[in-house]
């Protein structure tokens, strides 16, 4: 009798030493999931990436817009050649000039502004390249021209830029423009790269 009484002792023994250690293992189990868990969730940086993807898709929204205005505003043209015309000078009227004056950089800043950008808002077209603002040799050569970016054309004899107009897409060398005051209208052209003398994003 007193042998069994030992042996029930014995298995009961072991069983709770059993118990308390599964238990303790799956305890150690939760807190070590749990510990993964929130270190996942405030990983560093996870913040900052997702700020950054958010801009990303708002640049992108945003070019996608102007240059859709842009668009909607080909044949749009001069009432007797003399930068003039209900529409130009609406263009004019919003970069603080009336008619009479060249239109380009003002048709520019009118596109932006109506996708609800302040900025660039001036009808001087030198004004819409800052250095801060250009691309630079590198990364025009790595693709980075975007539609919504600012073209600019250089005059030799002016010795400064006297064009601007907005890039619609890049194909290969060329790019596919939408420009104001070209043969007194808004048009559509195709432009090769050789010709741009700058680039520049107001964006991003």
């Amino acid at each position: 009798m007193a042998t069994m009484r030992y042996l029930f002792f014995g298995f009961l023994s072991v069983a709770v030493l059993f118990l308390g250690g599964a238990g303790n293992a799956a305890i150690a189990d939760r807190q070590q999931s749990g510990s993964d868990v929130e270190l996942r969730g405030s990983a560093p940086g996870a913040g900052y990436r997702d700020a950054e993807s958010s801009h990303h898709y708002a640049s992108l929204v945003a070019r996608e817009r102007i240059a859709a205005i842009a668009v909607q505003e080909i044949c749009v043209q001069e009432a007797n050649g003399n930068n003039d015309g209900m529409r130009v000078e609406e263009y004019l009227a919003y970069t603080g000039f009336g008619k009479g004056h060249a239109w380009c950089a003002a048709f520019v800043s009118w596109c932006y502004g109506q996708a609800g950008l302040a900025a660039p808002r001036n009808a001087w077209s030198p004004a819409l390249f800052p250095m801060a603002r250009r691309y630079t040799t590198q990364q025009i050569g790595q693709g980075s021209i975007r539609p919504a970016d600012l073209f600019a054309i250089y005059s030799p004899s002016l010795q400064r830029i006297n064009h601007v107009g907005i890039v619609r897409k890049k194909e290969g060398n060329w790019i596919v423009t939408v420009e104001g005051n070209v043969d007194n209208r808004v048009l559509c052209k195709r432009r090769p790269l050789t010709t741009i003398y700058a680039f520049s994003n107001w964006l991003d």
